[in-house]
């Protein structure tokens, strides 16, 4: 907020608003201001405005001399709090400075100005401010409560929780498939009708399957619903299912369901679903085939009409999985590569940001055939450190062509065989018959192309 002196005003009002007012909720503080009063997973009454709460949650740095010039201000020399003399003072104060469109970011003061401005609905701030559940600390407190701290650290070491605010990923950031966008429609749609579809007993639904070659934005997309949408996000790769404590196994596997169904609504995004149907049919351990099987069962016993857990899977290897696998989705959606237009499209989103001479995405689409959104990241990270060494910020098309054409010779390498005793190609400063003679890097590239985000 530019002006320090309005934003510490509008803060110390809303602390006191929502003090005095018990038909306010966590969910009634814009999540900025939330984030500065929880404590133990709760937000207690009195809230008490602190130089230091207003630094955090407003950015002005030095809170009580922006504001200790007005007539309705003062503060409390014991607790460091900012206070006002005369509140009626403070509101028709701010209420000159403030537009409506502001207070909707703020549904404390939008209750409060509700019948007195034209314009601002407490109900319509509630539904575009992000819901408290979405919040780290709320998170964070649920897990404790749940956890002893050592169960909670065996916990993180097979799933991953995000809060929507700690996923940089937006839908908007993304390029999708026509089939794609239909199924995403569908579901936001089933999330926002979730009491009329249990009404009329349709409860298989929410349970959807990624397939695709690595790098096409499974993970990418899953993430991005969960920002979209203000949901947790707990992700799971099934291949950390093999604890070393194999005894323990399915009780993990009971866990992480435990734990989507206390942070619902959430999203539960499960990576590597095919490693289900692997394990299925080989010899592994009994207690991983227990796993397994507690795995199916849990599936099928979570929903997100009754649980408010939307359930995701991914496998970039569709081949692999038997009929008990498929059968647990009611949607399979599918990421193939990109083709010209959405590689166009691609280049155009991920460049927003770089200063481009001469920049023609359709012709470098056309270069680029077979190559995923996760390539084409790769191609333009190479192009910019290749100009970086040069002292450039600003990148050419033959830059990026450049970097295209090195990315297609390293990606070669893969596909070399390598000769017993051909010791030279596998050595810093060898040279394979392609003749580059860039090995240490391509390795490195190799790694890196591999372990590629979706």
């Amino acid at each position: 907020m530019s002006d320090p002196e309005r934003a510490v005003v509008e803060f110390v009002l809303t602390a006191a608003v929502y003090s005095d007012r018990e038909d306010l909720e966590p969910d009634d503080l814009p999540p900025a201001y939330r984030a500065v009063f929880w404590e133990d997973g709760t937000i207690e009454r009195p809230l008490v405005p602190t130089s230091e709460a207003v630094t955090n949650a407003t950015g002005v740095e030095r809170p009580w001399s922006a504001v200790s010039g007005l007539m309705f201000t003062d503060r409390d020399e014991f607790s460091n709090a900012i206070e006002f003399t005369d509140r009626n003072m403070a509101k028709e104060w701010l209420q000159k400075r403030i537009e409506p469109a502001e207070l909707l970011e703020n549904p404390t003061l939008a209750a409060e100005f509700e019948d007195e401005i034209e314009g601002v609905s407490h109900e319509q701030a509630r539904e575009q401010v992000r819901p408290a559940r979405a919040d780290r600390a709320w998170i964070d407190s649920l897990l404790e409560e749940y956890f002893a701290e050592e169960e909670e650290e065996e916990m993180l070491d097979l799933v991953e929780i995000r809060a929507p605010e700690e996923v940089e990923m937006t839908l908007e950031n993304l390029v999708l498939t026509e089939d794609q966008e239909a199924e995403i429609s569908k579901l936001v749609k089933a999330i926002e009708h979730r009491e009329y579809l249990a009404q009329i007993g349709l409860r298989e639904i929410g349970k959807l399957l990624f397939v695709g070659p690595p790098g096409t934005g499974k993970t990418s997309v899953a993430r991005a619903l969960a920002h979209d949408l203000d949901l947790p996000f707990v992700e799971v790769k099934l291949s950390m299912i093999t604890s070393q404590y194999l005894g323990e196994t399915a009780k993990n596997v009971e866990k992480t369901f435990e734990v989507a169904k206390r942070l619902s609504p959430c999203i539960l995004f499960m990576d590597e679903f095919d490693f289900v149907a692997k394990t299925r049919a080989s010899d592994e351990h009994a207690a991983i085939k227990r796993a397994v099987n507690t795995l199916l069962k849990s599936i099928d016993e979570v929903s997100l009409i009754e649980d408010d857990v939307l359930l995701i899977g991914a496998t970039n290897h569709p081949d692999q999985l038997d009929a008990a696998a498929w059968r647990r989705f009611d949607e399979i959606v599918n990421f193939p590569k990109p083709d010209g237009q959405m590689r166009a499209d691609i280049l155009r989103v991920v460049t927003q940001e770089m200063d481009i001479d001469d920049f023609d995405p359709k012709g470098l689409a056309e270069l680029t055939e077979g190559l995923t959104g996760s390539d084409l990241r790769l191609v333009l990270r190479e192009a910019v450190l290749d100009a970086l060494t040069e002292e450039r910020t600003t990148l050419t098309q033959q830059d990026l062509e450049d970097a295209v054409a090195n990315f297609e010779e390293r990606d070669n390498l893969k596909n070399l065989d390598m000769i017993e005793g051909d010791h030279d190609a596998l050595v810093a400063g060898g040279t394979p018959d392609t003749g580059d003679e860039s090995g240490g890097h391509d390795h490195a590239h190799d790694h890196a192309a591999d372990h590629a985000q979706d």
